[in-house]
């Protein structure tokens, strides 16, 4: 048998092929991200006699390169949880770590682990994709959010409170913000409040026709009075009215990609044999939908129902020794952070609206009226949804029979 460590970095990798026994077959040598390299390293390995396994961390999206030209070569490739890695063969005071060190010990965990090594199988690109598309989302959420508490800032030294007079959701066209198109036009108390209320009005009617937004004479004369009740801590003058400005288009451009993603998105994952099931479960949306899809992934990858609530994050580790016997343990957290949040928030939907037949708030009550603290019992219903999730989205997939990769 042969094991072969393959740590892998950004552009290269670092190989190392062990037997039983401390046999060194070959010493750590370097591997290159390149067609020609990484062929022939696949025919190095198909050359050794006997069963091989190539083991390798799970390191970002630098792994999938390799790992996937290898299994195209048909060689076995076990990608594993750097966390395995980390906590293997600890029994040495010395902390050294270099990458030919690292090759060395994933070959060594190889040979220790060798029964218990999954075969990788790549995913297929349709779910890569959606998983990818998810984690652009966040960013760009993200970016969202610093530019739309900028321009709250700006806005409340010109013309305080503005955007808190405006609730209507993002369009679904473009992903803007009323508020944030209104401020645009009106940075500044001034260009309403200088105004009589039936010139703005008018003026008012007119942008929102323009631009597509609902008019109500009642909202008109709504900020229109706070315009003339709110106290600017500028003067409306021109350098300051153009920052306004340009921030709001920085946040509509935002809005804009992150409605593009998200669009993707949802056409994307609607291609999935599981969409029409995923999408009927109660609290999710055509928001937290697809996240599930991108994050879960296929479900038969998961062994069985205590996989994939590991891959939630929901573990407890054991604390005794001795005399102490802890009864209070928290969760490992050491699964998918964005999977958490996403269930946190179909959650979070289903305990607002008590849906009294819905097995995962029957049981999230009964936690709750245990008294269990607010996030344990969140958490275990979180479980409980991801429980259900797997029984029927696999369902689904091994009656269509799709493949698990392409």
């Amino acid at each position: 048998m042969n094991a072969v460590g393959i740590d892998v970095s950004k552009g290269k990798s670092t190989v190392a092929i062990l037997q039983p026994f401390g046999v060194v077959v070959a010493a750590p040598f370097e591997v290159s991200h390149t067609d020609s390299e990484l062929d022939q390293l696949a025919k190095n390995i198909k050359k050794l006699s006997g069963e091989t396994r190539v083991v390798m961390e799970a390191t970002g999206v630098y792994y999938e390169p390799v790992a996937r030209r290898l299994h195209e070569h048909g060689i076995f490739v076990s990608v594993v949880n750097p966390m395995l890695i980390s906590d293997y063969g600890g029994n040495t005071l010395r902390k050294a770590k270099t990458d030919k060190k690292d090759a060395i010990k994933i070959a060594s965990y190889a040979l220790n682990s060798w029964l218990d090594l999954t075969e990788y199988k790549p995913e297929e690109d349709i779910r890569r994709s959606l998983k990818t598309l998810n984690r652009q989302v966040k960013k760009v959420i993200k970016v969202t959010n610093m530019l739309k508490n900028n321009l709250i800032s700006l806005t409340d030294t010109a013309f305080p409170g503005i955007n808190k007079l405006f609730s209507s959701p993002a369009r679904d066209s473009d992903g803007h913000l009323k508020w944030v198109d209104f401020v645009a036009k009106f940075p500044h108390r001034d260009t309403v409040a200088r105004l009589s209320l039936n010139a703005f009005k008018k003026k008012y009617k007119s942008w929102c026709e323009k631009n597509k937004y609902h008019y109500q004479d009642s909202k008109a004369e709504e900020v229109h009075a706070h315009a003339r009740k709110c106290v600017a801590g500028v003067s409306a003058e021109e350098t300051f009215c153009l920052m306004i400005a340009k921030a709001a288009e920085f946040v509509n451009a935002a809005c804009e990609n992150e409605n593009a993603l998200k669009k993707e998105m949802n056409r994307l994952s609607s291609t999935l044999p599981e969409y029409e099931v995923v999408m009927g479960m109660y609290g999710v949306g055509e928001s937290t939908g697809p996240q599930l899809m991108a994050e879960i992934g296929d479900t038969r990858r998961f062994h069985n129902r205590r996989a994939i609530t590991a891959f939630f994050g929901y573990d407890t580790e054991p604390d005794d020794s001795g005399q102490h016997i802890s009864k209070s343990r928290p969760i490992t957290k050491k699964g998918s952070s964005s999977l958490r949040r996403t269930l946190f928030i179909i959650i979070r939907a289903i305990s607002t609206q008590k849906p009294i037949d819905n097995p995962v708030y029957v049981f999230l009550d009964r936690k709750r009226s245990e008294g269990k603290h607010y996030y344990s019992y969140m958490t275990a219903a979180a479980a409980k949804f991801l429980l259900i999730y797997y029984a029927k989205v696999n369902e689904v997939l091994n009656e269509k029979g799709t493949s698990v990769c392409t």
